[in-house]
């Protein structure tokens, strides 16, 4: 029998929300990548989506989200209720106060629908994450007393700074003498309209972390396994705060949701492929078409690894995708799922349009949403 949490979590309403990388295929520029994420928001936000989150991502071919305060502003316009948020703003690669101020602007512009997803992972290699730095060469980062820091180290003490930063008191820097000097983010903030934190994880450090600093937590489901382990720590080690007196939380997953399976299975393989590169350290490149374009330069080894990931995977008709993310819902014991939606693209279809993405939003509101 399943226990009365899970019954909880299946007789809920069904939220989805949105992670989008801002993909890049064959034949785009980047420019048409980001018009064709505009529509996709813009339709997410029609159809009663929770959330719309892009990623950061550095020195990836087939990635176009590489700054998401930034795009942020440029995305959002048009919508009226869909939170905007980062999935994440990787937070070795900047300073607390930069993040600080780009999000309490984007927070200024949009009000309170804001949320800001905060990770520890660099989001792309270790040369590209010592170039974000501005430390090439040795390829680390040195204070003023030529000490090496390491901004992993600092993690914990730079969100708190971040959170800190974007109160309407600001930061008190404690200075020589006993003085003090304040930062703040934003001159006039808002009451009422900061930026809602999220912890992002993939591991037992974040999910320990999020619980002690009684902020919301959202593991990487849709990269990582490992999700039920990170979700019990985050829940029993749940320390209530400024966020709220219960742990707040969702799952992430890589979704294709077409007309028919035959056509989901077939729009799934160019991010199967582009992940099992990841995987097996293939050769990157921009996202191939959907069928002949990926199956000419598919290997049977990223054939079969990419069979491996697709189990995790929600693939199929609507009523396919309906029925596992219900489960996934109920394994993990929430209400809400971000999905990142994957189908790919095939010959003919617009450079600026993301059609195949689109339809799976469409195919997945009928199901919950409307």
């Amino acid at each position: 029998m399943r226990n009365e949490a899970v019954e909880r979590a299946v007789a809920m309403v069904m939220e989805l929300s949105i992670l989008d990388l801002v993909p890049v295929r064959v034949g785009q520029s980047t420019s048409d990548s980001f018009a064709a994420s505009h529509e996709l928001i813009q339709s997410a936000d029609k159809l009663g989506y929770t959330r719309y989150w892009v990623a950061e991502h550095h020195n990836m071919p087939s990635i176009a989200s590489t700054m998401p305060g930034a795009e942020l502003m440029y995305l959002g316009q048009g919508t009226e209720r869909i939170r905007l948020g980062s999935g994440g703003v990787m937070l070795p690669n900047h300073a607390p106060l930069a993040v600080a101020e780009l999000f309490s602007l984007l927070s200024a512009v949009y009000g309170d629908r804001i949320d800001l997803g905060i990770g520890r992972a660099p989001g792309t290699d270790p040369i590209t994450s010592a170039a974000m730095r501005g430390h090439l060469g040795e390829g680390r980062m040195v204070d003023r007393e030529g000490r090496t820091v390491d901004p992993v180290e600092q993690f914990p003490q730079h969100v708190i700074d971040t959170l800190t930063l974007m109160k309407p008191e600001g930061l008190r820097v404690p200075l020589h003498g006993g003085s003090e000097h304040v930062l703040h983010a934003t001159p006039a903030a808002v009451p009422g309209t900061q930026p809602l934190p999220w912890l992002l994880g993939s591991s037992g450090y974040s999910a320990r972390l999020a619980a002690q600093l009684g902020m919301p937590y959202v593991f990487a489901n849709h990269f990582a396994a490992g999700a039920t382990t990170g979700m019990k720590i985050y829940r029993d080690n749940f320390t209530p705060g400024a966020y709220g007196d219960k742990p707040q939380t969702f799952v992430t997953v890589n979704a294709v949701v077409s007309p028919t399976e035959e056509e989901a299975q077939l729009r799934s393989e160019p991010f199967l492929l582009q992940m099992s590169r990841l995987r097996t350290g293939g050769r990157l490149e921009p996202l191939r078409l959907a069928g002949d374009d990926v199956r000419s330069v598919r290997t049977d080894q990223e054939r079969m690894v990419g069979e491996e990931m697709s189990e995790n995977w929600i693939i199929g008709d609507a009523k396919s995708a309906k029925a596992q993310l219900e489960e996934l819902a109920s394994r993990f014991e929430v209400d809400e799922i971000m999905i990142q939606p994957v189908a790919g693209a095939m010959e003919g279809e617009g450079l600026r349009q993301d059609d195949a993405r689109i339809q799976s939003l469409e195919l997945l509101a009928a199901e919950f949403l409307n």
